[in-house]
């Protein structure tokens, strides 16, 4: 999906239930061994995942980030 043209967004989704969203191809970097990648945050942050965690990849139909579900007070 890293590779795809035209690059289409998506969510990556991790065996602990949490999901990343992919938003540019470059903002994935791949390890040399390829068993993790480090994927940039909107925040500026990097999550380091084990490729052997992720369970599914999910790739958003309009190509635009999933709305975030309001906390209840």
């Amino acid at each position: 999906m890293l590779r795809a043209e035209p690059f289409r967004p998506f969510d990556l989704h991790l065996a602990d239930g949490r999901s990343l969203p992919v938003e540019h191809p470059e903002a994935v970097a791949i390890s040399p061994p390829g068993r993790t990648i480090g994927v940039g945050l909107k925040d500026g942050t990097i999550e380091i995942v084990d490729l052997l965690l992720v369970t599914s990849l999910k790739p958003r139909p309009d190509g635009r980030r999933p709305k975030r579900k309001k906390r209840a007070e």
